[in-house]
């Protein structure tokens, strides 16, 4: 892995266990029993850390940028999220622990909240709380209404148990910072990002069926224009027409085209409910955006270059093209189901016709995987190449070995998935 990939790849992880190392350090006991100190260096270290996981959920881009990207951030939201939760777990089950020493009886009345105060079931609140919020987090088949809503729940949960920490301590003034910092975070995701306080404007020029059930949106500023570059992905929540109803939820689209001028364009396939309608969208509805974000395509190293797009993964790389000629040796190896499916297609061919270092393999796969190492047979110098993957999880999943094999080193080796909320 090359120097700058990996400080990007440590950036959000060292973000999110900064601030709970820095509360156990604070907190750390001296001088008690050893189940009393696990319990206690579980509550600081799992309070601090989903209030990390809290602010790994912020959708701003420069502050996606300083963590090495959105989808860097909103992995360790994910991972410290989870991680926090067995840590919190682990806090009544330590004080149990420490009372059964004692007596049995003192360790059950540890785990029954009924047999305590206000200020525990706080505590027991927030667990419970967190339980809920992790386990929506893992119902891909929730809308995404429904499972935003839920979501918030973690939110609660981490306020509720910074509260049970607080009032049990007496008024601890580094609780009050952390309940500041989630509360910021919990604030700006939901005025500036799901609210969409911060979005930018468009209008819908034109729209353009590309492949079956995916379109092509054209979108001119309103008013200031976002600074996006090919490769870059923006969150769009459409709103109504004058025949259109919009679904109002910001979802990630990659941009398909970026205009001098500020204008931009979208490609839409329909994956869910939202994309299914946006299928209708018409010229004239106001499309608000954020963004922009993602780093795919950021790097464009002076050799040649491999690209590889499955389905609406071609998307990126479509971008990328009409920007500019290409300035390497380009080879695009495009899979698609079937010939209706192909977006672009068309322009694709034009462009390997007039561009001399550009190379289009097109590959009609059906619903089977192709055999890749016949593809990757047909591509010249291919230990050389730097590779830019884009498509869904299962084709970058059995892509990856095949390359590895192949001779690319890792740190050639560059990918894109959109299967993230």
């Amino acid at each position: 892995m090359s120097v700058g990939r990996w400080r990007n790849a440590m950036l959000a992880p060292a973000f999110a266990l900064a601030l709970p190392l820095a509360a156990v350090w604070w907190a750390f006991p001296q001088g008690l029993p050893l189940w009393r100190s696990i319990a206690i260096v579980t509550a600081w270290a799992g309070s601090a850390l989903l209030v990390a996981n809290l602010a790994l959920m912020v959708r701003e881009p420069h502050f996606a940028r300083l963590l090495g990207g959105l989808e860097q951030a909103y992995l360790w939201h994910h991972r410290s999220g989870l991680l926090a939760y067995l840590l919190l777990l682990c806090h009544p089950l330590a004080l149990a622990v420490e009372g059964w020493r004692e007596a049995p009886r003192l360790a059950w009345q540890t785990l029954a909240p009924w047999t305590q105060s206000w200020p525990v079931w706080l505590g027991w609140a927030a667990l419970l709380l967190l339980m809920f919020g992790l386990a929506t987090t893992f119902a891909l088949r929730l809308p995404y209404r429904r499972w935003r809503a839920f979501h918030y729940a973690l939110g609660l949960g981490v306020v509720l148990g910074l509260a049970h920490i607080y009032v049990l301590l007496g008024g601890v003034e580094l609780i009050l910072v952390l309940i500041a910092l989630a509360v910021l975070a919990l604030g700006w995701r939901l005025i500036a990002s799901d609210l969409g306080v911060a979005a930018y404007p468009y209008r819908v020029t034109d729209v353009v069926r590309q492949a079956a059930g995916m379109i092509e949106a054209s979108l001119a500023p309103s008013a200031a224009a976002l600074a996006v570059s090919p490769g870059q992905f923006v969150l769009a929540a459409v709103g109504d027409g004058a025949h259109y109803r919009g679904c109002g939820e910001y979802h990630p689209f990659t941009v398909s085209s970026v205009a001098a001028d500020g204008q931009l364009k979208l490609a839409i396939k329909a994956l869910g409910p939202c994309s299914q309608r946006i299928q209708d969208i018409e010229p004239g509805v106001l499309v608000r955006l954020q963004g922009p974000f993602g780093t795919f395509l950021a790097a464009a190293p002076r050799a040649p270059q491999l690209w590889i797009a499955g389905g609406i993964g071609i998307t990126p790389f479509m971008a990328a093209l009409r920007a500019q000629p290409c300035a390497q040796p380009t080879t695009l190896i495009y899979l698609y189901r079937s010939a209706a499916d192909a977006a672009f297609l068309d322009e694709l061919t034009t462009l390997a016709q007039t561009d001399p270092l550009f190379a289009l393999l097109r590959v009609e796969t059906g619903k089977d995987l192709p055999d890749f190492d016949a593809l990757l047979s047909q591509v010249s110098e291919l230990a050389q190449r730097v590779v830019n993957v884009c498509g869904p999880p299962p084709m970058v999943a059995a892509l990856m070995p095949r390359l590895r094999q192949q001779g690319i080193a890792a740190s050639a080796i560059h990918y894109e998935r959109f299967d993230f909320r």
